[in-house]
């Protein structure tokens, strides 16, 4: 009798030291991954995005080529454009603001992924392992752009099915898990340019490398007043705007991928 339950209490603390030592993994592997996400990535190419406000006109061209491009489903965008009203009849202006991805040099997305399914790439550019994804969305809460979007549909069936208009080099999207613009890697990985850079006819967006200083891109952020949205999250994006109104930025923000009109009386 006292052998048995000398072998239970020992069984007990053997059970009790081994959650603790799984537990200990288990923080010790999400601070390495907060770690990796918080270092600077010396490499030769660091990719960012110019979009200039001042020539955008709101024809959508960049949201409908992204999706055709990259087969996103329906009800979902990577790219998409705000239409913001500001004042009142008949003291008003419209501004369209187009979104994607910020591929943040410090992501918060990366921070909280539990499985490391989100990473960034040495030229910058933040992915998604949908092989690692296992749908708990704590990316899109921790995302301060609202730049992602959870895939509920199975694409093989009845209206999901990937059109012939659709790219035939990407395959159709997974479901159950996040989805979010890739800077259409590729294309880029090809020398190509995102679909959305390719497509806008007034020419507002301008993609290339921070680090090369011939760099149209470059040249801008350097020499122009360029600005960011929501620069107090502290993520450094990399996705740069000219002739951004302030309170259109604000009220943008604020509700997310709305593609229809919102109004703000300031």
């Amino acid at each position: 009798m006292a052998n048995q339950k000398k072998k239970e209490v020992g069984r007990r603390k053997f059970l009790k030291l081994g959650s603790m030592g799984v537990a200990a993994v288990a923080t010790t592997e999400a601070v390495k991954r907060i770690q990796a996400a918080e270092k600077v990535i010396t490499a030769k190419k660091r990719m960012a995005v110019v979009i200039d406000l001042r020539r955008c006109y709101g024809c959508h061209a960049c949201a409908v080529s992204c999706k055709s491009e990259n087969g996103v489903n329906l009800g979902a965008f990577r790219s998409w454009v705000n239409q913001i009203e500001i004042g009142k009849y008949p003291n008003f202006m419209r501004y369209f603001l187009p979104r994607q991805c910020n591929h943040c040099e410090q992501p918060a997305c990366i921070k909280v992924c539990p499985t490391g399914a989100t990473y960034k790439r040495k030229d910058g550019v933040v992915l998604i392992n949908k092989d690692r994804c296992i749908g708990c969305r704590y990316c899109i809460t921790a995302c301060p752009y609202d730049a992602r979007s959870f895939v509920w549909y199975r694409r093989s069936k009845g209206w999901q099915t990937q059109q012939r208009y659709e790219s035939l080099d990407f395959p159709a999207r997974r479901y159950g898990v996040v989805d979010k613009c890739d800077l259409c890697i590729h294309r880029i990985d090809k020398g190509l340019v995102p679909a959305c850079v390719n497509t806008c006819p007034a020419e507002a967006r301008i993609i290339g490398d921070l680090k090369d200083p011939n760099n149209d891109v470059t040249k801008i952020v350097s020499t122009q007043a360029v600005s960011v949205l929501y620069p107090d999250a502290n993520t450094k994006p990399n996705v740069f705007y000219l002739g951004l109104h302030i309170d259109a930025a604000e009220k943008a923000v604020e509700v997310g991928p709305a593609m229809h009109p919102i109004s703000s009386n300031r």
